[in-house]
C-alpha cells in the first residue's frame, strides 16, 4: 500500500561530506525491484495541508514535509498598507533584514546608500550568497566594491505590486539550486489569472492604491485578467509609483556635509507585465510571462558638500542619479507521461537583460573653469539565459513506504559586463575603463532527489554536481590580462523527517553549499599611483563552500501551533573583499579566502488562538558568527529580534498590533579591525499598528502605523562601519512614527 505522504514533489537540500552515505541512498533510486508503472492509487486521499511551499523541492509540497524554515508569506501578509517594498516585507521576521543605508555619497569615492534597499540578509549572510529568483529566474547579482567609486548596485529590481507570493528558505540550498544559495533562498512569485478569476468569471481584474509618509509614496496599480477560450487565460498589469527620501530622525538641514536630515530625493517607478496561461488539456499547462521593472532616483546630495569653502577640491554641489531596468521573458511548461521514469515533465526556459547606471556630478567652484565640472558614469549589466529540464516519479515500494524521486538538468549562461566613464575624473583614471573584463558563466547541472516516506518518516537525500566555468574576455578598457577559471561541486544533502503524531513532527537537514566566485572578486582592477594603493586580481579564488546542520520541529496542539529550529554552519574558503595583502612599496588590495567562518543560532515561532476572532503571535530568532581564523566576531550578524503580534477580527473589521524588541549590539561582537571604534546600536522596542475594513464584498481599505511611539533607534545592518562619535549620527536612524494607506478593489 502506498503512503499518502506525497500530496506533491518532495524537497531539495544538500549534505555535507558525507559523500559514501548519500550516493547509498541516492543508489536507491535506480533499484528496479519495485518498478510499477501504475500511479499509487492513494494520491486521491491526499489530506489536505494548511501550506504549500515551491522554493522547498523545486515543485509544490506541503509546507509540513519540508525538513527545513521556510517562510511563507502571502493574501494579507502582502497588504501594500503594510508592505511596500522588500524591507518591510521582512519587518517582522526574525534572522532576516533587508539593508538600505541612508544616501550619503560622494563624487569620486563613499557609496553610502547608493545601493538602496541593498538586498536580503538571511541567518547574517548577504549579498549574492543569497538567491533571489522570480518565477524561478535568477534576480542580478549585486554589484558594491569600494573600486566602483560612488557607485553600488543593490538587488531590489522588484515591484511587489506584480507579487502574489514570497517564500524565504532560509540555510544553504546548493542541492535544489546550485551556487549562490548559500545563505538561503528568497523566491517571488508574480501574480496569475487564477489569483484574481473567481468561479466562473471570464474577466476580473485589481486596482490598487497605496499611501506610506515614511518616503510620501503614491503608487496605482491596475491588473485585468480574462478567460479567452476554455484552454486560455491573460493577465496584464501596470504599476505606478512616486516617492522622495525615506524619513530618519535627523533635524539638522545643513545645505552640507554636517547635514543629518536625509538628502533630497526624487524616485520613479513603472512595471508592466503580461502572462499568458495556455491548457490544452491532458494535464498540461504553460504559462508565458513577460516582465518589466523600471526603477529611476535622483538626489541632491547636500551631504557631499563640503561646510567651508577652502581647498581647490572644495565640493559646491553634488548630485546623482540611478536607474535600474530589468526585462525577462519566460515559458514554464508542464507535461504529464506515463512510463517507468517519470509522471511529469516540466521545462523552463526564461531570458533576463537587466542594466543599471549611477551618475555622480560634482561641481568645484574654486577649480579652472574648464575642471570645475566632474561627472563619473558607471554600467552594470547582466543578461542570463536559464532553462530547466525536471522529470518526477511516484511510485510505491510496499510496506506502507512510497518514493518520490525529481531529478533533471539544470544550464544557464550569464553575460556580465561594466564600463565606467566620465569627465574631468581622477588624474589617475583614463575614460572609458573596465573594473572587470567583460565575463560569461557558464553553469550546467545535473542534480536527483529521492524521497522515502511512510506515515512516520520521511528519508530525503539529495546530491547535485554543477559546473561552473567564468571566461573573462579581453578587452583594451581593461589593461591586464583576465583570468579564468572553471570549478565544479558536488553538493549532498540528507533530509529527513519523523512524525510524533498526527500534529507534529521533528525534522533534521544535513546540507552542504557552495558559491563560485564572481567575475568582480577574480579580476578586480584599480590603481592610484598618487595614492600609492591599488586592488588587484586573484585569479586563485576559490569557491565558498558550507556544511550546514539544521534540526527543529513544528506542529499544532488544539489551538496553538509552533516551530523551533536551530541551526549550525561552517563556511570554508569564505571570500572577504578589497584585503590588504601588501604594504609596501605599494598597498594591495585583494578579494581573498578566509580559512574558515561558522554562524549558528535559532529561530522560535509560534501562535494561539485564544478565541475564535483573536489570535497572538510570537517570533524570536538569534544568531551567532565566528571568523574561526582570526578569532573574530562577523560584522553581517544583526542582533537578536523578538516579535510579539495580536490579530482580532470583528464583523468587516480586522485590527492588529506588533511589538518589536532588537537587542542591542555588544561592543565585543563587533570586529573593528577594519574601523575602531564602531557605533555600537542601543536596544530599541518599536510599537506597530494596522487596521482593515471590508468595505463591502470587493472592496477593503486598510492602513498601518509603524513606530508609533516614534521611538529614535538605528538599526545594525545600516550602521556597520561608522565610528561612534561621528558627528552625523543621527542621519543613520530609523523612520519615526508613519502611515500607510492603501485602497484596494477586486472585480
Amino acid at each position: 500500500m502506498t503512503s499518502s505522504r506525497f500530496p506533491i514533489p518532495p524537497v531539495f537540500r544538500s549534505f555535507p561530506q558525507l559523500n559514501p552515505l548519500c550516493l547509498a541512498c541516492l543508489a536507491l533510486v535506480a533499484g528496479t525491484g519495485h518498478a510499477q508503472t501504475a500511479a499509487p492509487t492513494s494520491q486521491a486521499a491526499t489530506p489536505t495541508m494548511r501550506e504549500v511551499v515551491i522554493s522547498g523541492a523545486r515543485s509544490e509540497r506541503a509546507l509540513d514535509e519540508v525538513p527545513a524554515a521556510i517562510d511563507v508569506l502571502d493574501g494579507e501578509d502582502l497588504d501594500p498598507a503594510r508592505v511596500q517594498d522588500i524591507r518591510d516585507l521582512v519587518r517582522e521576521l526574525p534572522n532576516v533584514s533587508v539593508k538600505r543605508a541612508p544616501v550619503r555619497f560622494g563624487g569620486v569615492t563613499g557609496n553610502v546608500g547608493r545601493d538602496g534597499n541593498a538586498g536580503f540578509n538571511i541567518r547574517g549572510l548577504e549579498g549574492n550568497r543569497v538567491l533571489l529568483t522570480i518565477d524561478g529566474i535568477r534576480v542580478p547579482r549585486e554589484l558594491s566594491s569600494g573600486v566602483f567609486g560612488p557607485a553600488a548596485f543593490g538587488r531590489d529590481y522588484y515591484d511587489l505590486g506584480l507579487i502574489s507570493r514570497v517564500e524565504i528558505l532560509r540555510g544553504a540550498n546548493s542541492a535544489l539550486y546550485g551556487s549562490d544559495g548559500l545563505a538561503g533562498m528568497v523566491a517571488m512569485f508574480t501574480t496569475e489569472p487564477k489569483d484574481l478569476l473567481k468561479p466562473g468569471q471570464t474577466l476580473g481584474g485589481r486596482i490598487g492604491l497605496r499611501y506610506d509618509s515614511e518616503d510620501g509614496s503614491r503608487r496605482i496599480g491596475a491588473t485585468l485578467a480574462g478567460v479567452a477560450s476554455d484552454t486560455l487565460q491573460w493577465l496584464g498589469s501596470v504599476q505606478i509609483g512616486r516617492s522622495r527620501e525615506l524619513d530618519n530622525q535627523g533635524r539638522n538641514l545643513a545645505l552640507n556635509s554636517n547635514r543629518t536630515a536625509p538628502n533630497p530625493q526624487k524616485d520613479e517607478q513603472t512595471s508592466v507585465m503580461g502572462k499568458l496561461v495556455f491548457t490544452p488539456g491532458g494535464g498540461q499547462r504553460h504559462v508565458f510571462t513577460a516582465e518589466h521593472v523600471n526603477k529611476r532616483s535622483e538626489v541632491e546630495a547636500y551631504s557631499g558638500r563640503a561646510p567651508v569653502v577652502a581647498a581647490p577640491t572644495h565640493v559646491g554641489d553634488l548630485d546623482g542619479t540611478s536607474d535600474m531596468v530589468r526585462s525577462r521573458a519566460s515559458w514554464d511548461g508542464r507535461f504529464p507521461v506515463t512510463s517507468l521514469w517519470a509522471d511529469e515533465l516540466r521545462a523552463m526556459v526564461g531570458y533576463q537583460a537587466s542594466e543599471s547606471q549611477e551618475v555622480t556630478h560634482e561641481f568645484r567652484p574654486l577649480q579652472p573653469a574648464a575642471t570645475q565640472n566632474r561627472a563619473r558614469d558607471v554600467t552594470y549589466n547582466e543578461r542570463i539565459l536559464q532553462a530547466v529540464l525536471q522529470a518526477e516519479k511516484l511510485r510505491p515500494l510496499g510496506g506502507n513506504w512510497s518514493q518520490k524521486l525529481v531529478y533533471g538538468v539544470d544550464v544557464s549562461r550569464a553575460s556580465l559586463d561594466n564600463l565606467v566613464t566620465g569627465v574631468n575624473g581622477p588624474s589617475y583614471e583614463t575614460y572609458p575603463l573596465q573594473r572587470f573584463p567583460e565575463t560569461i558563466e557558464t553553469t550546467s547541472a545535473l542534480f536527483v532527489q529521492s524521497e522515502f516516506a511512510s506515515d512516520r518518516w520521511s528519508l530525503i537525500p539529495a546530491l547535485r554536481y554543477d559546473r561552473v566555468a567564468l571566461d573573462a574576455r579581453s578587452s583594451p578598457l581593461y589593461p591586464l590580462q583576465p583570468a579564468s577559471l572553471s570549478n565544479g561541486a558536488l553538493t549532498p544533502k540528507l533530509g529527513a523527517i519523523w512524525r510524533g503524531g498526527a500534529d507534529w513532527s521533528v525534522f533534521g537537514n544535513l546540507a552542504a553549499g557552495f558559491k563560485s566566485p564572481s567575475p568582480l572578486q577574480l579580476n578586480n582592477y584599480f590603481q592610484n599611483p598618487f595614492g600609492n594603493y591599488e586592488a588587484i586580481p586573484n585569479p586563485n579564488l576559490r569557491p565558498e563552500k558550507s556544511r550546514t546542520l539544521e534540526l527543529g520541529t513544528r506542529g499544532a496542539s488544539g489551538v496553538f501551533d509552533w516551530e523551533a529550529v536551530a541551526f549550525t554552519g561552517r563556511y570554508k574558503d569564505f571570500i572577504e573583499d578589497l584585503v590588504p595583502v601588501q604594504t609596501a612599496p605599494i598597498m594591495q588590495f585583494q578579494s581573498v579566502n578566509r580559512q574558515s567562518v561558522t554562524l549558528s543560532g535559532f529561530e522560535l515561532k509560534g501562535s494561539a488562538r485564544v478565541s475564535a476572532r483573536t489570535t497572538l503571535r510570537a517570533a524570536y530568532g538569534q544568531t551567532r558568527g565566528t571568523d574561526t581564523a582570526r578569532k573574530l566576531p562577523l560584522n553581517s550578524v544583526n542582533p537578536a529580534k523578538l516579535v510579539l503580534g495580536i490579530d482580532h477580527r470583528l464583523g468587516d473589521w480586522s485590527v492588529g498590533a506588533s511589538l518589536t524588541h532588537s537587542a542591542k549590539k555588544s561592543s565585543s561582537d563587533i570586529d573593528t579591525t577594519g574601523a575602531a571604534n564602531q557605533f555600537a546600536t542601543p536596544s530599541y522596542t518599536t510599537l506597530d499598528l494596522r487596521a482593515s475594513w471590508q468595505v463591502n464584498r470587493s472592496t477593503r481599505l486598510s492602513a498601518a502605523i509603524h513606530n508609533l511611539t516614534d521611538r529614535k533607534y538605528w538599526e545594525w545592518t545600516n550602521v556597520r562601519g561608522i565610528a561612534a562619535n561621528d558627528p552625523v549620527m543621527d542621519a543613520y536612524t530609523a523612520p519615526g512614527r508613519s502611515l500607510s494607506v492603501a485602497l484596494v478593489t477586486d472585480f
